[in-house]
């Protein structure tokens, strides 16, 4: 590759990693001269990258956003991460399917040849888990009207539609109602009823959770934090005014989400305290084993073959057999609510072991 282009590569690349250069970094960083430096620029404005000049006293450079997409550098490791980001993309029920494999074929025809290699022998092919029914499909463009006034900060009002039929939420069941479901189903009515009006919310967050997406906002008319499902949202136009945003409870979009899946308000950082159901055990294995098979909890180190164990759990019948996974003798600490889960499924699993009379 001739020196200069090799050169302006570079400068891309500079201008591409940090928002601001000053002139006598990049001169500094490309061992060249400040006049070579505003060359260079030049020329990458004919290619069509929109370098934007700073005043001051040894002048800058900063990379804008343009109205064209102009030709992108990519280091090898970008190139490959992004062609692996583009095929999870197909299972992310954001509705974009079709165009991120439409974008991983446009990415790889212009890849070099030692790239296009790496990404053709690593296929991800993503796969949900089977469910009753299809996951929701959201519309890429409601995705984009909430995210625009998230980073804006603007009220967003929208119609919110009713569940239209029962089913089961993503993550751990059975259990308190879920964030989907949390006050927000809104009854269609009798006949000749009068539509509910639209939701008022001051938008914080865009999250996913199984496959879902859902706004995390605060609900102007209810006064409190809300979870809505983004495939139910309607968004209207225009949005309301600018607002200054709340502190999220929890100190985290990830820990209050979290909680509100536990079905509670808070989550605590030992992964335990959100639960509603809250217990302790020891178990007569080592604590390493417990802990390779434990996502959630504390694990305790007793002995060389004992450890002791702190879960949650939805309900204490789902605790009880979130421990009972473990192939080792059980010895109860405490509530008393475990212990008694504990006798009501053992009588449960003896009824089960127990043939039946008529065949």
């Amino acid at each position: 590759m001739p020196k200069t282009s090799a050169r302006l590569l570079s400068l891309l690349s500079l201008l591409q990693a940090r928002r601001d250069w000053s002139g006598a970094l990049l001169a500094e960083r490309l061992d060249v001269s400040p006049r070579t430096v505003r060359r260079d620029v030049d020329r990458l404005r004919e290619l069509g990258y929109p370098v934007a000049a700073m005043k001051g006293p040894d002048g800058g450079y900063r990379l804008d956003a343009g109205t064209e997409l102009p030709p992108l550098l990519f280091d090898d490791e970008q190139a490959v991460a992004l062609a692996v980001a583009l095929q999870i993309a197909t299972a992310s029920g954001a509705g974009i399917e079709e165009a991120a494999a439409r974008a991983l074929n446009t990415v790889r025809q212009v890849l070099p040849a030692r790239l296009r290699h790496r990404v053709d022998t690593l296929r991800v092919t993503a796969v949900d888990r089977p469910e009753s029914r299809p996951g929701p499909q959201v519309d890429s463009g409601v995705l984009m009207a909430i995210g625009a006034a998230v980073h804006a900060r603007e009220v967003l009002r929208f119609d919110y539609s009713p569940v239209s039929a029962p089913g089961p939420a993503p993550g751990p069941a059975p259990g308190p109602v879920r964030p989907e479901a949390e006050g927000e189903t809104q009854g269609a009515g009798g006949r000749g009823a009068l539509p509910p009006p639209p939701r008022r919310v001051e938008p914080h967050h865009l999250v996913t959770w199984g496959r879902r997406w859902y706004l995390v906002a605060w609900d102007l008319e209810r006064g409190d934090w809300r979870t809505f499902r983004a495939d139910r949202i309607a968004p209207r136009t225009p949005t309301g005014p600018r607002f200054t945003p709340r502190e999220l409870p929890g100190g985290s979009v990830a820990d209050f989400i979290t909680a509100r899946f536990r079905g509670t308000t808070t989550a605590t950082g030992d992964g335990v305290g959100g639960w509603p159901c809250r217990g302790e055990v020891i178990l007569s294995l080592p604590a390493a084993e417990v802990l390779r098979h434990t996502r959630d909890g504390i694990v305790e180190e007793l002995g060389p073959d004992r450890c002791r164990l702190v879960l949650g759990s939805w309900s204490w019948p789902g605790l009880v057999a979130a421990i009972g996974r473990f192939d080792a003798d059980i010895e109860v600490i405490g509530p008393p609510e475990l212990r008694s889960a504990f006798a009501q499924l053992a009588a449960r699993y003896a009824d089960a072991a127990t043939p039946p009379r008529h065949p």
